[in-house]
């Protein structure tokens, strides 16, 4: 087996994964890309020794984890005590990037603030509200919304820290205020933001690049090179602070001879899009039944970390099922992907399953 993709699955918490715990995983992944709601819940679940759907739904009910716009303009998921720093460290560039669309839109900054003070009052004292529920908000007081400004006056609203993810209502996601969220914590320097940032990236990403975690964190090239600077800097020097986490881990031994390691990977997850070269898992050949132009990612099937096909989710009579669509011959990996398919549905299911089938 490829050493590299031994290291990433590793890293990814996909082989021998340390954690029960979905807010600890979150955490040591530092952010988890989540723009498809219900296979990030899973992106989550396969990375955890043992657990279901029903503690992660519980975390992100708890407000434990958030889902929220904090690096690149598309949902990720949080953990709670790092969101006013995340915010902070990126809120400058995510308002640029909405900047030309704002124009077309004809949302000016005194709009903005008049949105943001009407969502706050709307939802304070601990009311939970769905976008089409404010859209209602801001259409009472003589404000034109549909979806395209909607989206941009609630990406606004959690760049400045005034929202956040609240419970889900069935199949709609709310919003609550922050401050009622989340209880406050002392603030952090930039610097430390940064290192906090590339520490955790590439403790759980690697082998990664400076220019992939550019792209990942969605920062500039100055910004990414100040953090692995100071990165570098802990491991040749050594900064020890309780708040910083290793930088660093072991290697595992190898898996057992004869061992295939078989992943069935959630649409956009952070094993293929969190790197800004994907060649190591991805051959070429295979890129664009994977990552289509528009960038959609679809769910992968993993051979000893390598994409070897693609995956559907279905439902047959009422049940959760998945339809496998090969890229290269599979039949041999049969019962390893029977494994990682009963995991999958047992995770959905809510039942307790007896472990992650890659703990080694």
């Amino acid at each position: 087996m490829n050493a590299q993709l031994r290291t990433r699955l590793e890293r990814h918490q996909l082989v021998n994964p340390m954690y029960n715990d979905p807010v600890a995983l979150v955490t040591w992944m530092g952010a988890m890309q989540a723009q498809n709601r219900d296979m990030a819940k899973w992106a989550i679940g396969s990375r955890l020794r043992s657990a279901t759907i029903r503690e992660v739904d519980a975390a992100l009910d708890r407000g434990d984890i958030l889902r929220t716009h904090v690096m690149r303009p598309t949902w990720h998921y949080v953990p709670a005590v790092d969101i006013r720093w995340m915010l902070q460290l990126n809120r400058h560039r995510l308002k640029v990037v909405g900047a030309a669309r704002d124009k077309e839109l004809e949302i000016t900054e005194p709009l903005y603030t008049t949105c943001n003070n009407l969502i706050e009052r709307a939802l304070a004292g601990g009311n939970h509200l769905t976008r089409k529920e404010i859209a209602v908000v801001l259409a009472s007081a003589g404000i034109p919304v549909d979806t395209s400004r909607m989206i941009h006056f609630m990406f606004r609203a959690e760049t400045e820290g005034i929202v956040c993810s609240g419970p889900d209502r069935g199949a709609e996601i709310t919003y609550a205020l922050l401050e009622e969220r989340v209880p406050p914590v002392p603030p952090i320097l930039q610097d430390e933001s940064l290192y906090i940032l590339a520490a955790r990236y590439f403790r759980s990403h690697s082998p990664a690049t400076t220019t992939d975690f550019a792209w990942w964190a969605g920062l500039i090239a100055e910004d990414a090179r100040r953090a692995v600077y100071l990165l570098n800097l802990e491991t040749r020097f050594g900064m020890p602070d309780e708040r910083r986490p290793p930088s660093t881990l072991a290697p595992l031994p190898p898996p057992p001879p004869g061992r295939t390691l078989v992943h069935l990977l959630p649409a956009f997850d952070e094993y293929l899009l969190a790197y800004k070269d994907r060649s190591l898992p991805l051959d070429a050949v295979h890129r664009r039944r994977v990552v289509t132009v528009n960038g959609t990612f679809s769910p992968a099937i993993l051979r000893d970390g390598r994409v070897v096909g693609t995956w559907q989710k279905t439902t047959i009579l009422g049940k959760p099922g998945v339809k496998l669509f090969p890229l290269e011959p599979i039949d041999d990996i049969a019962a390893p992907i029977a494994t990682a398919t009963e995991a999958y549905k047992t995770f959905l299911a809510g039942e307790r399953p007896a472990g992650n089938p890659q703990a080694e």
